[in-house]
């Protein structure tokens, strides 16, 4: 399958669809919040098909899979996004989290049957809506309207902050605190497409989009060249996703 939204040739540089002087002048502007994941990968393809001139943001927060930021920084790169943002967040914000906190193990095996009754370790204290914040003030400061995130309340682990009614509230916050918002200069929309579809259905759609999921990191303990554990959470669910969509995950070997 022809991999067109991370297309990075000489000839789409000079006159195709990532040449900055190919695009409208009033082309309107998206920030998507990238972590080098399946979701917020297919997020990113479905932004720029949406015709969103995009700004990739990325989080360094002592995550202990910090592989994804290699990838992100990829991603963008292939995607041909305007600009790849990568903020920092002091690791001690997030207490309490196995993924920023290497003394507590990352559970194996053990995805819950019904993830919303027993959220678990890898859960980081507020992480989406400290995203979301820096997110906000990035899209205000640049003129974008649209925030894409790739969560999913569905196939996941029960994480509060990928819930709609979260992502609702935190669009109404957006704006009644900015400037352009109470101004009505710009109404900010928090855009979550992925946030009721499955994880084979994530898949599906990345792959019809060109997303090539080689690039991308899933796994919350890979080993210290990458390789994914197989049994996270995050592992297992990209696993069944990728199974019920019959296709092969290409990280698999």
């Amino acid at each position: 399958m022809r991999k067109v939204p991370l297309k990075n040739s000489r000839s789409a540089r000079r006159r195709g669809p990532l040449s900055k002087s190919a695009r409208p002048p009033d082309q309107p502007r998206a920030v998507v919040l990238l972590s080098g994941g399946l979701d917020s990968t297919t997020s990113l393809a479905i932004a720029r098909r949406d015709g969103f001139l995009v700004t990739a943001l990325s989080f360094d927060y002592g995550q202990r899979h910090k592989i994804e930021l290699l990838r992100a920084k990829k991603i963008a790169k292939l995607a041909g996004v305007e600009r790849h943002v990568v903020a920092s967040i002091a690791p001690e914000s997030f207490g309490g989290s196995a993924l920023t906190d290497k003394r507590l193990e990352v559970p194996k095996n053990a995805l819950a049957a019904d993830p919303e009754k027993k959220i678990p370790i890898t859960y980081v204290p507020a992480r989406n809506t400290l995203f979301l914040a820096h997110a906000l003030a990035l899209a205000e400061s640049i003129g974008a309207e649209a925030i894409y995130i790739g969560a999913n309340a569905l196939d996941y682990s029960g994480y509060p902050d990928c819930r709609p009614a979260f992502l609702r509230a935190f669009e109404r916050a957006a704006n009644l605190g900015t400037k352009a918002g109470v101004t009505g200069e710009r109404r900010f929309r928090i855009v979550a497409p992925l946030l009721r579809m499955t994880k084979s259905g994530i898949i599906r759609l990345g792959l019809r989009l060109g997303v090539d999921f080689s690039l991308t990191s899933s796994c919350y303990d890979p080993s210290p060249r990458g390789r994914p554990c197989g049994s996270c959470d995050s592992c297992l669910l990209r696993s069944r996703g990728f199974e019920d969509a019959g296709v092969k995950d290409p990280l698999r070997g």
